[in-house]
């Protein structure tokens, strides 16, 4: 049976990421990419659709930690014979994916439960599982399709009743490696070779990565760990970052706000490059560009708002049936129907995050300023479309302020590039079109009555999309009307202390069910708190969201405060970035208030 969210931990290649339970069981992991199907499934099922754990037979408290600053997992079980440790990472490979788990007796002996159960393509098929010797080696094969998954131990779990487990003891002192391999089923079974290695090579890359963020910022661990979290969530081939490794973790428990988030949204790609360059590391934001450039490549009017991590851009989505969902919560969906909408909102998150690509860089690049400068073109046909805005609504479109601030950022974005760095535009026609958008949205995305911006132009609702204004540059942090809208926003959406995106009552998405506070809306709350000088209030809450990370610094999308736990799919990028990016304006806050004049 699957865990609360909370009680895991995401171990990853940059390639794939596995799910590992505090009991010592991997119950979600795709191979070989983050959008293959599930071969452990049993996050959104039972244990008969694929689980691996290694735990203690009786009794056991957990504890657990990251070693160090990497993305290897250390758990320690104690019992009322022994401890062991259990170490789970995936190594780097870059023809295989492989999870490795060690386990290391500390004090007395314990007795350990080993199962070994895989089931592909989301847990509805069962394997063709045989022994075999490789190089020497007595192996357990499971074969389907395309799939070839390869089991290595100095002990072998026995089959009973479609599943591999066994019982055997840990002392003091003995180190036992298991590991799984996938390989495609059609290629011979090389060498599988020795872990220890890549292992050591894995932590090291990780902390010496890690070692040059900033320190300059409020609660540094904190924001290492979510930018390492990035990371992890990144494909280190194309450079695309997955809003999450999983699918279908409910924001409503038993409903069907359950969504497939394996997949790269331009929006975060951007958002990623701002908090990298933010956090110091140029070079990394420059991968992130790259699969950005290459994704939206092409016509402008063709632009998707979400890619695969490769930038194929087919997201069909679809149903699995056979799975019960995380909680009783269906339908288990595959693939995202988001792909086919329009939200007006992403070229301006776009032309913020390669503005500051410019600026790091001291030049502007001619082909990114090519590309840049059609979707502009574009959207300068299109800007008074409605659209499906930033929450991907399933309900009518609407003109969304946020989207349509994010318009007036793009012609902004625009404008400023030639005025900065030369590149050759129609700027005179840019300009227009920036002041009309913005006397648009003054007009029609404000509610002189209440003093805030709305969620719409046909509603006086707010959205907490509206905290970000300020930070775009549209408005100053501390206006009137920004004022107003942080109060509103705190009086309609706040929950326990936390943000609602929006009123799910006001039926503007067009779903059934609630949902919880949404934690890079309060993110988001710190940054415009800062930015209106409500310094004390920024890091009051920015330090109690820091407190909502589970055991070992990860976030889900959203947070359920009347049952302390966390909802929604795990660990969620957005979260992070959010995160990162709020502690950064904190840190720019503080510079700024100590120099002189």
């Amino acid at each position: 049976m699957a865990l609360p969210i909370e009680d895991y931990a995401l171990i990853g290649d940059r390639q794939t990421g596995a799910l590992v339970g505090n009991n010592g069981s991997i119950d979600w992991l795709c191979l070989p990419g983050f959008g293959s199907a599930a071969c452990f499934a049993g996050l959104l099922g039972t244990d008969d659709h694929g689980h691996w754990q290694l735990c203690p037979a009786d009794d056991y408290t957990v504890t657990r930690r990251y070693v160090g600053v990497s993305s290897a997992l250390e758990t320690t079980f104690t019992t009322a014979t022994g401890v062991v440790t259990l170490t789970d990472v995936m190594p780097r490979n870059d023809d295989r994916s492989d999870v490795v788990r060690k386990l290391r007796g500390v004090s007395g002996t314990v007795r350990m439960l080993h199962v070994w159960m895989v089931r592909l393509d989301y847990g509805a098929v069962t394997p063709w599982v045989r022994r075999e010797t490789v190089g020497g080696e007595a192996v357990i094969v499971a074969v389907g399709g395309p799939d070839r998954l390869i089991l290595r131990g100095p002990r072998l779990p026995r089959a009973s009743d479609h599943r591999h487990s066994d019982e055997f003891d840990v002392a003091e002192g003995n180190v036992l490696t298991f590991s799984t391999t996938w390989m495609p089923s059609h290629l011979a079974i090389d060498d599988l070779g020795d872990h220890d290695e890549k292992i050591d090579a894995s932590i090291t890359d990780d902390e010496d990565w890690a070692g040059r963020c900033r320190d300059d910022m409020p609660q540094p661990d904190v924001v290492r760990r979510s930018l390492l979290t990035l990371r992890m969530l990144t494909d280190a081939h194309t450079g695309g970052i997955v809003a999450a490794p999983t699918t279908s973790l409910p924001e409503d428990p038993g409903g069907e706000r359950n969504w497939d988030y394996r997949f790269c949204w331009l929006r975060d790609a951007a958002l990623t490059i701002g908090a990298l360059i933010q956090a110091g590391y140029t070079e990394e934001a420059e991968l992130w560009r790259g699969w950005l450039l290459r994704a939206v490549a092409g016509d402008p009017q063709d632009l998707q708002i979400v890619y695969a991590t490769d930038g194929s851009r087919r997201l069909t989505e679809f149903t699995l049936d056979h799975l019960p969902g995380y909680a009783d919560s269906r339908p288990v969906r595959i693939g995202n129907g988001a792909a086919l909408q329009r939200q007006l909102d992403v070229v301006g998150e776009m032309m913020i995050a390669l503005e500051r690509t410019r600026e790091v860089a001291g030049t502007a690049d001619a082909n990114a300023w090519a590309l840049q400068r059609s979707l502009v073109d574009n959207l300068a046909k299109t800007w008074q479309q409605p659209d499906h805005g930033l929450w991907e609504i399933r309900g009518p479109q609407r003109r969304f302020t946020h989207s349509q601030v994010m318009v007036w950022a793009a012609f902004d974005r625009a404008v400023r590039a030639v005025e900065e760095f030369g590149v050759e535009g129609p700027v005179d026609r840019w300009r227009d079109l920036r002041d009309t958008v913005h006397a648009e949205v003054l007009e029609c995305g404000f509610d002189p009555s209440r003093n805030t911006f709305v969620q719409h132009y046909d509603t006086t609702e707010v959205d907490a999309s509206l905290l970000v204004l300020s930070e775009t540059g549209f408005i100053a942090g501390d206006d009137p009307r920004m004022l107003g809208t942080i109060e509103a926003v705190e009086q309609d959406l706040m929950r326990d202390g936390l943000l609602l995106r929006y009123r799910t009552q006001s039926g503007v998405d067009g779903l059934d069910g609630d949902e919880h506070p949404f934690l890079a809306c309060s993110f988001w709350l710190v940054s415009a708190y800062a930015l209106a000088g409500r310094v004390d209030d920024a890091h009051a809450l920015f330090d109690r969201l820091c407190g909502l990370t589970n055991d070992v610094g990860l976030l889900s999308e959203e947070y359920d405060v009347g049952n302390d736990r966390m909802v929604g799919n795990f660990p969620q990028a957005f979260s992070h970035l959010a995160l990162v990016r709020a502690a950064f304006n904190l840190a720019e806050t503080r510079s700024n208030a100590a120099r002189p004049g």
